[in-house]
């Protein structure tokens, strides 16, 4: 636990309940699609080179209910919900859609992913490969949804502000975590496996230990609007 983020080890609707309307800022999240994503059609889909076998799991059989959607948009001002195209019938129609090109080649993973969001802006694309072990940069994969880093910095920084307070109630490895401390936003994040909540705690914790990519750029600015800058976050 620290002043900049707090997490979770439980299911995700029991902490939803305990938050008053619009307490959280933006939830950014990537829930359950209820496609079966499984291990095999994980290990069947690499044509490039060899993917990475992350054990059984079956969190992916069903979807999230509508409740848990609705709880979701309560206690939070706005949303960014990826896998939102299979939620359509549950969420608002939306003229902001982030779009990920995820430069994949030829094998049947999606060309692109889609997050539903909640602001009031143009349709945005993001251009990033990650293609199993074939990525854009080098960067581990602790999850089989895991989305790039780089990905969740510029979700942060087109959807959110700096000192906003993020929520992500299916947090898996942390990655929006450790993109939160690197944006200069506060994270509280739920996940309800014990081995993912571990790596998530881990890479966040090591995150914090940097500074943040938005300290380097407030320590860059004059010393009045430094002073401006923190006396404002301390009285948030």
């Amino acid at each position: 636990m620290s002043s900049n983020y707090t997490l979770h080890n439980l299911d995700c609707t029991e902490f939803l309940a305990t938050l008053g309307d619009n307490e959280i800022d933006v939830v950014v999240t990537d829930p359950p699609y209820g496609i079966n994503e499984n291990n095999k059609k994980v290990l069947s889909r690499s044509n490039l080179a060899v993917a990475i076998d992350y054990g059984d799991f079956a969190w992916d059989k069903k979807r999230i209910d509508t409740a848990l959607i609705r709880e979701i948009q309560r206690v939070s001002k706005e949303q960014v919900i990826w896998g939102g195209n299979f939620y359509t019938d549950c969420l608002p129609p939306s003229s902001s859609w982030a779009v990920w090109d995820k430069v994949n080649g030829a094998n049947d993973f999606a060309d692109c992913e889609l997050a539903w969001t909640s602001h009031k802006k143009a349709v945005r694309k993001f251009t990033y490969m990650w293609n199993g072990m074939i990525k854009q940069k080098p960067e581990k994969r602790f999850h089989p949804t895991q989305k790039p880093l780089d990905l969740m910095v510029w979700v942060l920084e087109t959807y959110t502000k700096p000192n906003d307070l993020i929520l992500d109630p299916f947090m898996g490895s942390g990655t929006t975590g450790v993109a939160c401390l690197m944006t200069g936003r506060r994270f509280i994040g739920c996940e309800i496996e014990p081995n993912y909540f571990k790596i998530a705690q881990d890479r966040i914790e090591l995150e914090s230990r940097r500074p943040s990519l938005f300290e380097v750029e407030v320590e860059q600015l004059p010393l009045v609007e430094q002073v401006e800058y923190y006396v404002g976050t301390n009285t948030a």
